[in-house]
């Protein structure tokens, strides 16, 4: 997760960077914005996946072998 952090804020600066040269108005100052605000919409949704087990299953995490943790196939 820190990956993407880095990424956003290296981009960032290269966004400032792209505008302090071709203008608050440009096309290249706008998409290098673009590219920051993707990267924010994926470090969000890459939290939003990350949810904490709840206590069953950490409980088959550690007891695997537990009758009511083994999982069948059809």
């Amino acid at each position: 997760m820190s990956n993407i952090q880095e990424k956003i804020e290296q981009e960032r600066q290269q966004a400032r960077a792209v505008c302090d040269t071709q203008g608050l108005n440009s096309g290249e100052c706008a998409a290098a914005w673009d590219v920051v605000e993707e990267l924010q919409a994926e470090a969000s949704h890459q939290r939003q996946k990350v949810k904490p087990k709840n206590s069953f299953e950490q409980y088959c995490d550690d007891n695997p072998e537990a009758a009511e943790c083994r999982v069948y196939d059809d």
